[in-house]
């Protein structure tokens, strides 16, 4: 049995190891009471990461080189930084909900790696001079830790505006609290009894279960604020390494090729996210639709234009 064989059987474990955290993680948010399923869920994340750091530390090994050179590669320590911000992030706010919404992602990466992939592209080939560098650790792995943290943002705040629908979401003051159009949710039943205890207990639970839902609003709202707020930096550094390689590479800091411009789309998609959050120009669902629209343009920047085939950073994804 050879290393490629090896290498596919851990793959299919890892998209059915995946598979059983989605369901595990969608059951647990349904039923929260079972705690054992936590903790299986959990646990099934971090095999999963382990598995793809021993096929990334494998290939690093056999190959001589930290395997991001094309496409397959960077496709795996994506998946590898998806599952391995999720683990951070649940554990510090101690819920399931960020599991739920990323192993979707996890799942897709995985499939298409797989299967989408032709078996040309999965095996490792030797670099082109450009990328003899030590630029390539430092920049490709800081923009996919990047990309990871901001897709995991963009999807809170995509399931914000979902939850928030019908409904008008604002800060309130300079709190990160959130006000609620209530009017449609004022009218009162009518008892023939005439009933006053049933309608104040009724009111009262009406306003527990607002109370609370705004609460989880606003916390995935500060939760989606604090990921893309980490990712950020990280996709600034990024960036900087990129043109410092390049001028390196191509004797230019910058040479506006798709990558390079998308790249560029998406630090300026963030950035408005975040000026609108810092300055409170905007609030409420305004930030979250900028967020939203984020989590396309890191795809298309991070994927989409691997498949042009154009551009100084063709070589080694998608020709």
């Amino acid at each position: 049995m050879n290393w490629t064989t090896i290498n596919t059987i851990l793959i299919n474990i890892s998209f059915i190891l995946l598979f059983c955290g989605l369901i595990s993680s969608w059951i647990t948010i349904a039923f929260p009471q079972v705690h054992r399923l936590k903790i299986l869920n959990k646990s099934l994340v971090q095999l999963v990461n382990l598995i793809l750091a021993i096929i990334l530390g494998s290939r690093w090994l056999i190959n001589g080189y930290f395997p991001l050179s094309n496409l397959y590669e960077s496709l795996i320590f994506l998946t590898w930084c998806l599952t391995l911000a999720q683990l951070t992030i649940s554990q510090k706010i101690n819920s399931q909900i960020v599991h739920a919404i990323s192993l979707p992602v996890d799942l897709f990466i995985i499939a298409f790696t797989s299967l989408s992939l032709p078996t040309g592209m999965q095996q490792a080939n030797s670099l082109v001079p450009a990328l003899r560098s030590n630029w390539l650790m430092m920049h490709v792995t800081v923009m996919i830790l990047s990309y990871a943290l901001l897709l995991i943002g963009s999807l809170l705040s995509i399931l914000f505006l979902i939850i928030a629908q019908g409904r008008r979401v604002n800060l309130r003051g300079d709190s990160i609290g959130y006000l609620v159009n209530t009017s449609s949710m004022t009218s009162q039943p009518t008892y023939s009894h005439n009933n006053n205890r049933i309608r104040i207990e009724q009111k009262n639970n009406m306003i527990i279960n607002l109370e609370s839902r705004m609460n989880f609003l606003e916390s995935l709202d500060n939760l989606s604020y604090r990921t893309i707020g980490l990712g950020f930096p990280l996709l600034t550094l990024g960036i900087i390494s990129g043109s410092v390689w390049a001028n390196e590479a191509w004797g230019s800091y910058w040479s506006w090729d798709p990558k390079e411009t998308w790249a560029l789309i998406t630090w300026l998609v963030f950035a408005a996210y975040l000026h609108s959050r810092l300055t409170k120009s905007w609030a409420g669902k305004k930030p979250a639709v900028l967020a939203s629209i984020g989590f396309f343009i890191v795809w298309i920047c991070y994927l989409g234009v691997n498949f042009l085939g154009q551009g100084l950073h063709s070589y080694g994804w998608v020709s």
